[in-house]
């Protein structure tokens, strides 16, 4: 018997808190270093302490639920630690104001994008130690391009269309918060919106994703609408970046080309 597949009634997309891989990140970038100083291996990075309390505001936001999204009913993470960390951080601040949650349930179709070789190297590592593949990758273009080992944009965005079968098949009618990665969000983005190539790139290139910004859609008998998108009322008291490096190290301008 085949089952009937739904709509959530809404899905919210949060990226996961500033974590100690961002601020590695932007140290690696700044000292224009070949590699990112992080002895964890990227599924085990940490929040920072800025990223603990993001997560935190994130969880008081949805609770007050003034200018947010209605409370989630099932929240479904990324089983890496920011962002299984952010949520739940954020489980525990709706729990908290009287919200009932099933547990926290981790999906490894929400993982981050996998870098493969080019993992904990900058762009101007890359361009160092793999000249060739960096050539490749300018050919080819970020969405088609599949650092060795590592993932397309494509490829994760047919993790997201397996994901939202899954979530249409066991959460119709129900509201879904994720917690989740830039790459990951984007591609969801990608497939929930019918978006091309050439217009999910443009949104990636001028509306990053800050840390713990918001992605909602409400459901209808259509599917699922953007309401909003990279939204960080949540943290607006906060700081927040939005760095996207650790997605593609190749995102950045050359080393000869950053200004000082």
């Amino acid at each position: 018997m085949t089952a009937t597949l739904g709509w959530p009634a809404e899905l919210v997309l949060v990226r996961h808190g500033e974590s100690t891989g961002n601020l590695a990140d932007a140290r690696a970038h700044a000292e224009r270093a070949e590699v990112v100083d992080l002895e964890a291996r990227d599924a085990d990075v940490p929040l920072s302490p800025l990223g603990r309390r993001q997560a935190d505001a994130v969880g008081r936001w949805l609770a007050a639920g003034e200018g947010a999204p209605q409370p989630p009913e099932v929240v479904v993470c990324s089983p890496y630690l920011r962002a299984r960390s952010t949520a739940e951080a954020v489980v525990a601040a709706l729990e908290a104001a009287g919200t009932e949650l099933p547990p926290l349930r981790t999906d490894e179709r929400l993982r981050e994008r996998d870098l493969g070789w080019w993992d904990g190297l900058t762009g101007a590592g890359v361009r160092a130690r793999y000249p060739e593949e960096s050539q490749r990758r300018a050919r080819l273009g970020k969405f088609y391009y599949r650092p060795p080992g590592g993932e397309s944009w494509c490829d994760v965005a047919l993790r997201m269309r397996s994901l939202l079968s899954s979530l249409r098949e066991e959460h119709a009618g129900r509201r879904v918060l994720l917690v989740t990665h830039q790459a990951v969000i984007m591609n969801m983005r990608l497939v929930l919106e019918g978006l091309e190539e050439a217009d999910v790139l443009e949104l990636d290139a001028t509306q990053p994703l800050a840390n713990c910004s918001v992605t909602a859609y409400g459901g209808g008998p259509d599917g699922l609408a953007l309401t909003v998108a990279g939204d960080t009322s949540a943290v607006e008291d906060l700081a927040v970046t939005d760095d996207t490096v650790d997605d593609d190290p190749l995102d950045e301008e050359p080393a000869a080309a950053v200004h000082a």
